[in-house]
């Protein structure tokens, strides 16, 4: 199953004894985790749900349900996010905790929006609606997704664009950025055997180049003094350790990666969390502070924030009503409902907009989102 190179420099990454249990978790079905959106939910709906250590709103799941058929989950009360992931959010609240103000943060390659939305989390809890959240995503089609992501999150705080990491500039724009880099995907055999299939031995250090090309493009923008976290999916030392060495050497940075983060493993620079060591995939990632002045100041990235106004006054509606008004059919509301353009809702979490004729609704639920499996 697993190509000899692969098996070689994981154990030349991370040791042989890390390596055997690495290998036969992969060969075990992977976990299904969620993150609640705390500005929306405050408990788990979901039974017998496990919490996560190392993420304040994580939850294991004992099974997966259909997300689809959940109105919660198209209202944004949760976010479904392979629980490894959510490390590097842990990480970003522990780095940030001494910064003096709202910052300005960048997630540079966003998609699909869970690091983004957990971060966005993180920031509304500790700086209410003063702080500045740009989720970046340079490939269109993945830029989409993330799009829609945040949307249903609905944080007004957070932007969202879609630019090279070189279209940035050289102006000082951010305190933080996240670079969640595009990798070589080791962190994706269990769930997409693609990536397995896809995996030769040139691409750790083709992958490992591409990140130092981001890295550099992207430098100028951070702030003296600023904070990079920089992470992957993959658990080899050419992506992980040797490129924060890189960014340490090339670029002019100091490693402030805590010494550890239960239950990751301490490596040269960051924290790798290992398939069998913890429930998820595996996340490596490694927090930086960039040489330079910190008291000059920072521009701002000219990005509006979004209305998160409903159209009209809610109206809540059961379970099997919010998920055919999510499907796009044709909804009736109770008689005392107003007329005219009204909110749907579901546990007093808006869901989409409508029209009340009385007599008949009219479902304006965007096609694009629309539920297309049988309620």
């Amino acid at each position: 199953m697993f190509k000899p190179e692969f098996i070689s420099l994981l154990e030349e990454s991370v040791g042989e004894q890390y390596a055997k249990i690495t290998l036969e978790a992969l060969e075990k079905e992977p976990s299904t985790s969620i993150r609640l959106n705390p500005a929306k939910l405050k408990e788990c709906p979901f039974p017998d749900a496990e919490s996560i250590p190392w993420s304040p709103y994580g939850y294991i799941l004992k099974e997966r349900p259909v997300f689809t058929l959940d109105p919660l989950f198209h209202a944004g009360a949760y976010y479904v996010q392979e629980s490894s992931a959510m490390m590097v959010g842990e990480l970003f609240r522990k780095v940030t905790e001494e910064l003096e103000g709202p910052p300005s943060v960048l997630d540079l390659c966003a998609a699909p929006g869970g690091k983004t939305t957990d971060m966005a989390a993180s920031l509304r809890e500790r700086y209410g609606d003063a702080f500045t959240l740009i989720a970046n995503e340079p490939v269109k089609n993945r830029y989409s997704i993330l799009k829609g992501n945040v949307e249903t999150w609905g944080d007004r705080r957070v932007g969202v664009v879609s630019k090279d990491p070189s279209a940035f500039g050289n102006e000082p724009l951010f305190d933080v950025i996240v670079t969640d880099v595009p990798c070589s995907g080791e962190g994706m055999f269990r769930k997409d055997p693609r990536a397995l299939e896809e995996w030769t031995p040139d691409l750790p250090a083709f992958c490992a180049s591409r990140s130092k090309r981001i890295l550099a493009d992207i430098w100028p923008t951070l702030r003296g003094d600023g904070i990079l976290i920089y992470s992957t999916c993959t658990f080899n030392h050419l992506e992980n350790d040797d490129t924060a060495d890189w960014i340490a050497q090339e670029l002019g940075a100091d490693i402030i990666t805590p010494k550890d983060l239960p239950p990751s493993l301490r490596t040269k620079n960051g924290l790798l969390m290992l398939p069998g060591l913890v429930p998820g995939e595996g996340q490596y990632a490694a927090a930086l502070r960039k040489h330079g002045d910190g008291n000059a100041s920072v521009g701002r990235f000219p990005v509006a924030a979004r209305d998160q106004a409903p159209e009209g006054p809610m109206v809540d509606v059961d379970r099997q009503t919010a998920l055919k008004y999510l499907h796009g059919d044709a909804i009736k509301l109770p008689e005392d409902a107003p007329r005219g353009p009204v909110t749907i809702a579901y546990r007093g979490l808006p869901l989409g907009p409508a029209k009340n004729l009385g007599s008949r609704c009219n479902n304006l639920y965007p096609k694009g989102k629309r539920i297309k499996m049988d309620v």
